[in-house]
């Protein structure tokens, strides 16, 4: 088995979207800034207002740039997919669009052993703590450069890489609320079957709270319904999607996470050519708030759209959101790889219990094709049973008896994804409630 260490290897040429070849790649930007000295280690000023953090074992300075510890999970798996790309391809240029501190620039340089990558910030004040953190790393190797830091906006370094020819095969965009116009300029300075990180932060919008702007940011009309953090992941894709098809290519979800500090929504996506046959997996949700049943509908049933406790008849308390993704969060190969790697470098398995490798646990059941979308709140359950909210174990271990499938969901700690409905699962606590009193 092949251990990924921090060593540089011997890169060669990736066909697909052929760069220009150019002596000093530094050319290619507008804004650089980088130590001319490829020995020159960090300097840190201790007279100045200064924040060191250490992640993975990596020592680096905040400085005045917004940083959260708690989105290290975050960073974790776009790092073991950088790694699972360069092991795969052989080669790996990453575009951190909007680097921060630059912290997820080290980790891509270091852990992915990416080839290069161009940290990118708008804010002009950051250019020494980035610069600063990044030349732990030597800033090239022979005549090629490692890292090369630019101050600009993200859509215009982004628009000039596409100009350029100069395409990359990760582009890492950890952007703020929910704006989704970096999604064009993305795609098209993605080489073809590379990975685009995206984000969102906008939990009212994902609640059903701001229809109108989830309109305008993703092109989906999002209500409130019970699994609304999953809708947030989903409307992300889904806007993805939305802009890929009008430029000529599909997007694939290879994992989506979901975080409640922020909150974060983060989705990796693959994109290759071609558009998704039919407006496959991308179409509408409605949820009945008389019934708690749940229901997908494609483009071609608008219009028809009711729920079987109102006998077919149009309901008030059916609500419907979309169009956004509908098809599955996760790759179940790939969120397996990505695990398999995470044990290889010790983050997880071996009893660890870590939340890494909890959450890919998680990510790998909640993968499985036979379960649809959302998740099934317990205190929901109960409190349409009434009864008392039925221990998550006994649920699981009665659905699958049952012959359902059912996970846990790494988004809502007391919920389940079954496709179980929701008068199935109402029963199963009911029985469980009676079990309990009777001994």
């Amino acid at each position: 088995m092949i251990t990924l260490t921090p060593k540089i290897l011997s890169p060669f040429s990736f066909l697909c979207n052929p760069i220009p070849k150019h002596q000093n790649q530094n050319s290619k930007y507008t804004i650089v800034t980088q130590y001319s000295d490829s020995n020159s280690k960090p300097t840190f000023n201790s007279n100045c207002d200064s924040e060191f953090q250490t992640e993975r074992g990596l020592k680096f300075d905040i400085g005045e740039t917004f940083f959260r510890h708690e989105s290290a999970t975050g960073r974790d798996l776009g790092v073991l997919a950088a790694a699972l790309y360069k092991r795969s391809k052989g080669k790996l240029r990453v575009l951190d669009a909007l680097c921060g501190c630059g912290i997820r620039s080290l980790r891509y340089l270091i852990e992915a052993e990416a080839d290069f990558v161009l940290a990118n910030d708008a804010n002009d004040d950051n250019r020494k703590v980035i610069t600063e953190n990044l030349s732990q790393v030597e800033s090239s190797s022979g005549d090629d450069p490692r890292w090369a830091v630019t101050l600009s906006d993200a859509n215009r370094i982004m628009t000039e890489c596409y100009l350029k020819r100069d395409f990359f095969d990760l582009i890492d965009i950890d952007s703020f609320g929910s704006d989704s116009s970096f999604l064009r300029s993305a795609i098209n300075a993605l080489k073809l079957d590379g990975l685009l990180y995206v984000t969102s932060t906008d939990g009212f919008s994902s609640g059903g709270r701001r229809p109108q702007q989830t309109l305008a940011a993703y092109g989906a009309y999002v209500r409130p319904m019970p699994y609304s953090n999953e809708l947030g992941l989903r409307m992300l894709i889904g806007g993805a999607v939305r802009v890929a098809s009008v430029l000529g290519y599909r997007v694939t979800p290879l994992f989506s996470y979901y975080s409640y500090h922020g909150p974060i929504f983060r989705v990796m996506l693959r994109v290759n050519r071609g558009k998704l046959p039919d407006n496959r997996n991308y179409g509408f949700i409605s949820y009945c708030h008389n019934c708690g049943s749940s229901q997908e509908y494609s483009w071609a049933e608008l219009g028809r759209m009711s729920c079987p406790c109102s006998d077919s008849k149009v309901s008030k308390s059916l609500v419907v959101s979309g169009p956004l993704w509908t098809g599955p969060l996760h790759d179940t190969v790939y969120i397996t790889e990505m695990l398999h790697l995470a044990e290889e470098w010790g983050w997880a398995g071996s009893g660890s219990g870590t939340d890494l490798d909890k959450l890919l646990n998680q990510m790998v059941a909640e993968s499985d094709p036979r379960l649809p979308f959302g998740y099934t709140k317990l205190d929901e359950v109960a409190s349409r049973a009434k009864v008392n909210s039925p221990p998550l174990r006994a649920v699981m271990s009665t659905l699958e008896k049952e012959g359902y499938a059912a996970s846990r969901s790494h988004i809502e700690s007391n919920a389940i994804k079954t496709n179980c409905s929701m008068a199935g699962c109402i029963r199963i606590a009911k029985q469980l409630q009676q079990c309990s009193s009777a001994e």
